[in-house]
């Protein structure tokens, strides 16, 4: 073997000094969840700074030619008891008086301690090269190799960057309101106790208004406790806009919230505008809750949170294959609920598991940004059980190890970085709607799985839209692809009412001490909603040629093997406030959906008359006009909306219906283009357009999400090459780019325009509409934007709680408080 100085000379020339913009994956292997703590500890590549586990760092030696890693191992240090420590060695766990997460006050997250190891390996003999070594060699390769170690140390991990560190939900801006408030000289002075609301006489969650002196009590909670929200009213009514919440001034300050801002606010002047009604800050002392003090307290209710969690049980943790906890990257549990159910579905696992080593070995240079090898090493992190092991106890001085109640499972960084990439939500670290993350995934699947087994096709169906015209009795049938049936939640139909009015009635009283009730809906009530005719009373009719009334029946043309069933729970008050409907529902275990299948044209029926859409003038003949859902826009237009906006929400949303076309107008009413006309993508003022320059930073951002080079060109022109922009454009547009063939990991075909076959239509497949219960996602908090998911799934027979790292078996599943729900079709 050749001495050590001669193989690093001959390897020089190939290690690298990381520099600012370098990706340094120093914690997690590329190709599985390897890390330095695993045995074997993780080797990063001194020229691309990847890091691999034992298992693959030889695969990628072959495959690049690189010979020089630094083998990182990390082991931990035992825990040494601090002087506040129990009797029983752990110290006793402090209450959270902050709401905010790794610092001091917050919540508690237990740091583990590590040390650290170095040392260069040359393969493929595996020389190793420590520190002391390198004193001893030439000046020119202790200098550069010295260099790249302090680098790859010093640099930040991709997945530092990434991870959630602190978390400071106190943080607050000073009010746009507070330095110029107007305050009215109406003799109001207030006492120092003894409050009450002026509408409803509610004692506690007391607001009083900074502008006139108005007692009112605060927002109703989701769960019905908290106020009657008289104090928001009267802000809707007056405009008046900062409330100081009464018992919590203190000298040190008080709650302001800012109904204008929507947001708890600063107020630097707030001794000055309380004097202005008689209170005097520093003789005051706090006797209610902050809102801080709340929404912690919240977060450790007894309630929803504890029944969803089991937590008033003992549970038994489970391990093994497909019982793998996964690590919680600060609000990744919508993800981790999603992922750990998708990878139950066979067709999932068969695709991304079953064949991990060919694409393994079929990854790209850099696998960190391939769709296809990131998803299969994360199916293969859940199934194979080698992560599925209890977290061990740093235990004393001696080593000495307990295992914990959790697991050390997996941390999902690179997928989560993937495939939030370029997403203006899933990007972010803040919590996110888990139906929507659902659909985002499968809609990433689909552009990846253009070609060969695409296992999104077991969730696809077809559904028959069937309009009859009141007036002529004609009927139009259009079919659209779907992957999740939405449930109504009918409030008004449930089966409690009479218990539901009595505690309404007792706290409009001012019974604050009235407990809340859940309304139970009865799941067939929800179902028949669905199923129900929709009548349309704006529908333009082609038989009459005038808008008329219509019904709309929704049916399936197909059922999928795999169906998820949505429980609408989110929804808008009157006020615009989110909320979330505190329902309990009793969903069954099986499920025949067989009288809903859709039955097509009648004998005998007629058809309303095809009309040609409204053609939009463009001079350029390579765009096509689009073709508008005319109903869609003129329902729109009825609502008061110019045409040509209208005209753009449709385009915009992709035909996709009323909802999504009205979502779109109300987030780009304050656009100055709001009301100008439609200009297609390519087009500009009827002038051939100049084919701009693109940024290649957002081409490989895009195409690392599944899109080829050629339509990612085509986004970035058509939203002058702003990245987001072009992000949304090109989800608004799948069906136009279906044209432009796009293989796995987004690389190009290479056939030209013409010589490309039609695109053929979705392929769904279809049986039996009688489905079992397999898995269901449940959600604590009051809206999807907060508050935790959990996931349980049945696994041989038994019901699985997966909550983040703790995988245990489920005694009590919460069968009727989900918000997700996954059937799989019935076995003969």
């Amino acid at each position: 073997m050749a001495d050590s100085s001669e193989v690093l000379m001959s390897v020089l020339s190939t290690i690298r000094v990381p520099k600012p913009g370098d990706r340094v994956h120093k914690d997690e292997c590329a190709l599985s969840f390897s890390s330095p703590e695993s045995e074997g500890g993780l080797f990063v590549c001194m020229n691309s700074f990847l890091g691999f586990g034992s298992k693959y760092v030889k695969v990628h030696h072959d495959r690049a030619g690189q010979r020089a890693y630094l083998h990182i191992t990390r082991t931990r240090k035992a825990k040494k008891e601090d002087d506040t420590s129990s009797g029983s060695g752990h110290p006793p766990k402090k209450k959270p008086t902050r709401l905010a997460i790794g610092i001091e006050g917050g919540f508690d997250v237990e740091q583990e301690h590590y040390e650290e190891d170095y040392k260069v390996v040359i393969f493929p003999d595996k020389q190793e090269v420590t520190s002391d070594d390198l004193e001893s060699m030439p000046d020119v390769v202790k200098e550069r190799v010295s260099l790249s170690m302090a680098g790859i140390i010093a640099a930040d991990s991709v997945s530092h960057a990434l991870q959630v560190q602190q978390w400071d939900g106190e943080l607050r801006q000073e009010s746009r309101f507070a330095a110029d408030l107007k305050q009215l000289d109406n003799g109001i002075k207030i006492p120092p106790s003894g409050w009450r609301c002026e509408v409803c006489s509610l004692q506690e969650n007391l607001w009083m208004n900074l502008t006139d002196g108005k007692v009112l009590c605060g927002r109703r909670y989701f769960d019905g406790s908290g106020g009657n929200n008289h104090a928001l009213q009267y802000f809707q009514e007056t405009g008046y806009p900062l409330a100081v919440k009464l018992g919590t001034i203190t000298p040190d300050g008080a709650d302001v919230y800012s109904y204008d801002e929507d947001d708890m606010v600063l107020d630097s002047k707030l001794p000055e505008h309380l004097s202005h009604f008689g209170i005097n800050m520093m003789n005051m002392e706090k006797t209610e809750r902050t809102m801080t003090e709340l929404e912690i307290a919240v977060n450790q209710r007894v309630g929803e949170w504890e029944v969803i969690q089991e937590s008033g049980t003992t549970l038994r943790p489970l391990y093994g294959k497909g019982l793998t906890g996964m690590q919680n990257l600060g609000n990744s549990c919508y993800l981790n609920s999603v992922m750990q159910v998708l990878f139950t579905v066979p067709d999932f696992a068969s695709k991304y598991v079953d064949n991990i080593e060919k694409i393994v070995g079929d990854a790209p240079s850099d696998p960190t940004l391939d769709f296809k090898t990131q998803v299969a090493k994360l199916g293969h992190g859940l199934l194979s059980g080698e992560y599925s092991q209890p977290a061990p106890d740093p235990g004393d001085e001696n080593g000495a190890a307990e295992p914990k109640d959790y697991q050390i499972g997996i941390a999902p960084r690179m997928f989560k970085a993937l495939v939030g990439r370029g997403h203006p939500e899933f990007s972010t670290n803040r919590q996110q709607d888990a139906q929507e993350f659902l659909l985002h995934f499968i809609n990433m699947v689909e552009r990846n799985c253009r070609s060969g087994p695409n296992p999104s096709e077991a969730f696809r169906f077809l559904v028959e839209e069937k309009i009859v015209c009141q007036q002529s009795q004609k009927a139009k049938y259009t079919q659209r692809v779907d992957y999740i049936i939405q449930l109504p939640v009918p409030m008004d139909q449930a089966i409690n009412t009479d218990e539901l009015q009595e505690v309404e009635r007792q706290r409009e009283n001012g019974d604050s001490t009235v407990s809340a009730v859940r309304a139970q809906i009865p799941f067939s009530v929800c179902l028949a909603a669905l199923s129900e005719p929709e009548l349309l009373t704006d529908f333009w009719s082609s038989a009459v040629q005038s808008k008329t009334t219509a019904t709309k029946t929704t049916r399936f043309a197909s059922f999928p093997d795999h169906l998820v069933i949505q429980i609408k729970k989110f929804t808008f008050g009157l006020d615009w406030v989110p909320k979330k409907l505190d329902v309990s529902i009793d969903v069954p275990d099986t499920l025949d959906l067989s009288s809903m299948r859709a039955s097509g044209q009648q004998p005998g029926e007629e058809l309303l008359p095809e009309v040609a859409p409204t053609s939009l003038m463009t001079p350029d003949v390579e765009v096509k006009a689009p073709v508008l859902d005319d109903s869609t826009v003129l329902q729109l237009c009825d609502m008061g909306f110019p045409l040509e906006a209208c005209r753009k929400a449709v385009y915009y949303t992709g035909n996709t219906g009323i909802d999504s076309a009205m979502n779109w107008v109300m987030g780009h009413m304050d656009d100055p283009d709001f009301s100008a006309p439609l200009v297609l993508p390519g087009c500009s003022g009827g002038t051939t357009p100049t084919m701009e320059s693109v940024s290649e930073e957002h081409l490989a951002t895009i195409v690392s999400m599944g899109f080829s080079r050629e339509q990612a060109t085509k986004a970035l022109r058509a939203t002058s090459n702003t990245l987001e922009r072009a992000v949304d454009w090109i989800f608004s547009h799948l069906d136009d780019l279906e044209s432009m063939e796009v293989s796995e990991g987004g690389r190009s075909a290479t056939e030209s325009e013409a010589a490309r076959e039609p695109p053929p239509g979705p392929c769904v497949r279809d049986g039996p509409g009688k489905y079992e219960l397999f898995a269901f996602i449940s959600h604590m908090g009051t809206s999807t934007m907060c508050g935790h998911y959990v996931c349980h799934i049945k696994k041989d027979q038994q019901w699985v709680i997966f909550n983040d790292q703790k995988v245990c078996a489920s005694e009590k599943p919460p069968k009727d408080l989900g918000y997700l729900y996954f059937y799989r079709r019935a076995a003969e």
